[in-house]
């Protein structure tokens, strides 16, 4: 299993925090066979008393275990497909720019969403409907505007997308503003 570092660390404290391992987790999640994601929270809450935030993360490893590996192209081409397959190049135009900020940007494609990092995630890149990409920029302490628009959870602003020539002068300058400040 390939998991980000705040991941890692989770699965590192499981022992400590829940009293087994994150293999011993999976052994009584076989044995029960929960059919859901929530009946699985449930009972490792419930029945065991493990934290909503360790059940989640065992609960979420047991099913992505049992789903088989997906690769981080499999979740973008997941992510745009269909009618989002047009807004595919502004995603690959801002990965492309990204790119020359310096060779310590991690690209690391999730179910529903591409985080940009660096020493933390500093932008998220996001297709909600079929007619526009998102992005989510962390720029704590600036003003936002009619097109930075603020965000609440794990980004501060956001910049909705609908074609690559939006991807401009300003909106890259918000990006790196966001990865210098990572």
């Amino acid at each position: 299993m390939d998991v980000d570092a705040a991941t890692q660390t989770m699965i590192d404290n499981l022992p400590a925090r829940t009293g087994r391992s994150l293999e011993e987790w999976f052994a009584l999640l076989d044995t029960a066979a929960p059919a859901t994601h929530g009946a699985a929270m449930a009972l490792l809450k419930g029945e065991h008393g493990v934290s909503h935030g360790f059940a989640n993360l065992v609960a979420s490893q047991h099913r992505a275990r049992a789903a088989g590996p997906v690769s981080a192209e499999d979740l973008v081409d997941a992510q745009y497909a269909g009618a989002k397959a047009h807004l595919r190049p502004i995603l690959s135009r801002l990965l492309t720019e990204v790119g020359g900020f310096g060779p310590d940007v991690e690209v690391a494609p999730k179910k529903t969403g591409v985080s940009l990092r660096r020493s933390k995630q500093f932008a998220l890149v996001e297709a909600p409907s079929a007619k526009r990409v998102q992005l989510g920029l962390n720029l704590r302490g600036t003003a936002p505007t009619e097109r930075l628009r603020a965000a609440g959870g794990m980004c501060t602003h956001r910049v909705d997308v609908t074609g690559e020539a939006e991807v401009d002068e300003e909106l890259l300058g918000w990006l790196r503003e966001a990865y210098d400040r990572a």
